[in-house]
């Protein structure tokens, strides 16, 4: 990087400093965490799919689809159930959640259930997002520290400090503004890269030599259900249409987005938006593999300087692959891209991981402050409610960077990882409150020994937590079916020590009866999002044939 980049990156950092600034006037609750309830749809969609596709689907997509053994064009079948999953959501989740006017979507299941599930839920969605969320900030260390040769500890400070400010700062509406400026930006970015890598892999004679066949392949018709099958078409429909239900529907990172709606007009539209946009960027991101993967085969010096990089940062990994491909997309940066553009895609990933941190801290100091500080008969007043909230952002911008050091010596993909250990609680997340509003037969007693036990069981299924805490338990089964057991393992013991503990004698009715009408499964969105679907299919089907 010379000075023009370095500019380029101080004047968009300066400008998040600023904005957050100019959405410092937050009054209470509503105003902080839910922007008043007043955004509209665009802003909203952007936002939440930039919380989604982020820094790590900028770096470790097309790493996998590029350069990860046996990986290739399968990571399209994670956007299979999308389209699917928002038409469940827009019908059967949301609406219930909106119209109870909550701030932290675990009050709701407390109403239903007793605060004790409330905790046992905001406590896994801590947890689990802190988790996650330390995936990413990994994934930003590694990018700034291959481009700038700045220690790992800096590399992680650099980006949290600013986006824990402007989140401190402007609340809610900084985060959701921010996020539409950084996906906006980190599409740039998408496309700047992916017309450099489609120029240079032409220029190294890729036409001539096409893709290698072997990464073509978009569906494969297995189960999951062994050592060597992943990504089969069954698993990736099934698993990951409970995966994105739980995480648009039921985690309090998404679903903030939803409650922050000025009405449900609104939350059909950015539902409808990220059922259909997900597809074309993630395929963007996927042929963005494909060029720069090619050109690594064909460039030697491409290839020896991602093998001196991992040897330089990750010897662990280097002596046992010899490359990290996490690596490709940051030394293609820098070692193709003129200056300017190189300072332009820094700016660009670096939106990607602040609209994934500033959305994260946010959301997590939501449920904190809700759960823990302002529930029961005593509310905390407006000024101490602003003062315990901010603080616990700053806490949790803290706690988010500590936990990225867990995944330094990753074998794994960081976008595998990431998705590997949400599914370990998502289906018991999503259980509950499908129980929560559809059902009247369980109380909180199973409810709770059925979160406990479903996400226990998942653990020791997870071949993902196996790895990280280095234990072989001789157990194949491809992760995205985690999302489904969690589901039925939560529901079935849910409803077995309900039967035996006695239902709870003061539910007479559900606690907000909205139950789909026949008029909104007549409305244009579910036909949309239904039609969609069907085409992603056919075209997945017939993408091999065409790059072929």
């Amino acid at each position: 990087m010379n000075g023009l980049d370095y500019a380029i990156v101080a004047i968009y950092l300066l400008g998040f400093l600023g904005m957050g600034y100019f959405f410092k006037n937050n009054k209470d609750s509503k105003d902080y965490f839910l922007g008043g309830r007043s955004m509209g749809w665009f802003p909203l969609s952007l936002s939440t799919m930039a919380t989604q596709l982020s820094a790590i689907s900028f770096v470790s997509a097309p790493a996998f689809v590029g350069l990860k053994l046996n990986g290739g064009l399968k990571w399209l079948t994670f956007e299979f159930a999308v389209p699917l999953a928002m038409l469940f959501i827009m019908l059967f989740i949301i609406p219930p959640l909106f119209r109870s006017g909550v701030v932290s979507i675990y009050e709701f299941v407390e109403r239903r259930f007793d605060s004790s599930t409330r905790l046992i839920l905001s406590i896994v969605f801590q947890i689990s997002r802190a988790l996650g969320t330390g995936v990413m900030v990994y994934t930003i260390a590694i990018i700034l520290q291959a481009v700038l040769d700045i220690d790992f500890v800096y590399t992680i400070l650099i980006i949290s400090v600013i986006t824990i400010i402007y989140s401190w700062q402007g609340g809610m509406k900084a985060v959701v503004w921010g996020d539409a400026i950084q996906m906006i930006i980190l599409f740039a970015g998408l496309l700047t890269c992916l017309f450099y890598g489609w120029q240079l892999w032409q220029d190294h004679g890729g036409l001539v030599a096409g893709f290698p066949k072997e990464r073509l392949q978009v569906i494969n018709f297995n189960w999951g259900l062994s050592a060597d099958e992943e990504y089969g078409f069954w698993p990736m429909l099934i698993g990951g249409f409970f995966l994105y239900v739980s995480y648009y529907g039921c985690d309090q990172t998404q679903a903030q987005r939803m409650l922050s709606a000025k009405d449900e007009l609104t939350i059909r539209k950015l539902l409808l938006a990220n059922g259909l946009l997900r597809f074309p960027v993630v395929l963007l991101y996927c042929m963005m593999g494909l060029f720069i993967g090619g050109l690594v085969m064909l460039a030697p010096d491409f290839l020896t300087d991602i093998g001196a990089m991992t040897q330089k940062y990750f010897p662990e990994e280097y002596a046992l692959n010899g490359i990290k491909p996490d690596l490709m997309i940051p030394i293609f940066i820098i070692k193709y891209l003129p200056h300017g553009f190189i300072g332009l895609l820094m700016v660009g990933i670096l939106s990607a991981a602040m609209s994934s941190l500033s959305s994260t801290v946010n959301s997590l100091s939501a449920v904190s402050v809700e759960d823990f500080f302002n529930r029961g008969k005593k509310k905390l007043s407006q000024k101490k409610y602003m003062m315990i909230s901010k603080g616990a952002v700053i806490f949790w911008g803290i706690v988010c960077m500590a936990c990225s050091f867990l995944f330094g010596g990753s074998k794994s993909a960081v976008i595998e990882i990431i998705n590997a250990i949400g599914s370990v609680f998502y289906g018991p997340v999503l259980a509950t409150f499908l129980l929560a509003i559809f059902s009247k037969r369980v109380n909180h007693i199973g409810m709770n020994t059925g979160i406990l036990i479903a996400v226990a069981i998942n653990l020791v299924f997870s071949k993902t937590m196996q790895n990280i805490f280095n234990v072989d338990l001789g157990i194949h089964i491809f992760w995205i079916w985690l999302n489904f057991t969690g589901v039925v393992l939560a529901v079935v013991i849910a409803y077995l020590v309900s039967y035996f503990t006695g239902n709870r004698k003061d539910i007479d009715t559900l606690e907000v009866s909205l139950l789909p009408k026949k008029a909104d499964f007549l409305k244009k969105e579910v036909f949309i999002l239904i039609g969609f679907f069907f085409v992603i299919l056919i075209f997945s089907y017939f993408l091999p044939s065409i790059l072929s």
